[in-house]
């Protein structure tokens, strides 16, 4: 069996496999509570994945493959005679709990592409998928430490850098990969100064990333996103680090909502900018972003208490990606090399 290597941070785990359970730390509730919940079906994990228990494009994929195995285990044990159309039901189930984030799709597609190519007994078919969730796993972390890397490499010289959302332990199987780059600058003292957005309307910045950083013992400053551009304008930062959750062909990149006003203030203020992601993030059948489904979340989550009644004439719109053109970005780092001014050219030739 595929063996997961131990991160530098056990205490930040999204995701642990434990007595044929899924154990998944509830985001929501961090960085006030570390409570994990336990799932044992593949409903719990779509679940998990849908209300933002578990978040991050890599992170998710993982959950995605883990909760395959739950699918399986009942499929088999059910002794269903067309258990392979009610496993494409439950991996369906899964694909549909975020639609943004190609690694949940990416994940499913390793799962069919196993059973289809190995077309296991079925009593070894939960072994199998187990064994490709694992390495799924370990994968991820082992990437996240390359572009950590990587990414550093092409910041030397930078003394500050921004970044949005939360990308590191939490999102990953570890590590993190915008946040894996800081982390390892950090590590190499490259950098002075680390600053995060609050990245509304969920505030992962400001309940995630910030913790994060700080159980590293990496000084962080916390700024409000629409403080960016004031930021930027003082001359603090250098370079402007995020993650994704789907690349297209040509480099355009979707990621969480805000990114793209980043994007578009960098290159206003001469701040460079950076995009961290696993291959596994890269789409080749996605030509561009106007391609890319932005998934809408419900406008409650935005509403004030006030707000929420069916007479109300305040409503509000809720995207929770949005798209990055390449021509705006500075570099594409992944675990198979860095792409400088991405382009559909310079794309291909990463995915050679």
């Amino acid at each position: 069996m595929t063996i997961i290597p131990d991160n530098q941070h056990p205490g930040l785990r999204a995701l642990i496999w434990r007595d044929d359970r899924l154990e998944v730390l509830d985001q929501r509730r961090l960085p006030d509570q570390a409570l994990y919940d336990c799932y044992d079906s593949v409903e719990g994990v779509a679940d998990a994945i849908y209300s933002m228990r578990v978040r991050g494009a890599p992170a998710i994929g993982i959950a995605a493959a883990y909760g395959a195995v739950l699918a399986a285990r009942r499929r088999v044990a059910g002794h269903d005679a067309d258990w392979h159309a009610g496993l494409e039901q439950d991996f369906e189930l899964l694909a549909a709990a975020r639609p943004t984030a190609v690694n949940l799709h990416w994940a499913l597609a390793r799962a069919r592409q196993l059973l289809a190519a190995v077309r296991p007994a079925r009593e070894d078919v939960v072994a199998r998928l187990l064994e490709l969730a694992h390495t799924l796993h370990a994968e991820d972390l082992a990437a996240n430490l390359a572009m950590g890397a990587a990414g550093a490499d092409v910041i030397q010289g930078a003394c500050g850098v921004l970044t949005h959302c939360n990308t590191g332990s939490l999102a990953t199987g570890g590590h993190g990969t915008a946040l894996g780059v800081i982390r390892t600058a950090w590590q190499r003292q490259q950098l002075q100064a680390v600053y995060a957005t609050e990245t509304r309307p969920w505030m992962q910045g400001a309940r995630l990333t910030v913790w994060e950083l700080a159980q590293d013992g990496i000084p962080v400053t916390l700024l409000a996103d629409s403080a960016a551009a004031w930021l930027m304008r003082s001359g603090r930062i250098q370079w402007v680090i995020v993650g994704a959750d789907r690349i297209a062909a040509n480099g355009d990149t979707a990621n969480k909502i805000g990114t793209y006003a980043l994007a578009v203030l960098a290159r206003q203020h001469g701040v460079r900018f950076m995009v961290v992601a696993p291959s596994s993030t890269l789409d080749a059948a996605t030509s561009s972003g106007d391609a890319i489904v932005i998934e809408e979340r419900d406008p409650s989550e935005l509403l004030l208490p006030a707000y929420q009644h069916d007479d109300s004439l305040v409503s509000a719109w809720n995207p929770v990606f949005d798209v990055t053109p390449a021509e705006l970005i500075d570099a594409i780092v992944t675990e198979r090399g860095v792409v400088l001014h991405p382009d559909a050219q310079r794309m291909q030739a990463l995915l050679a």
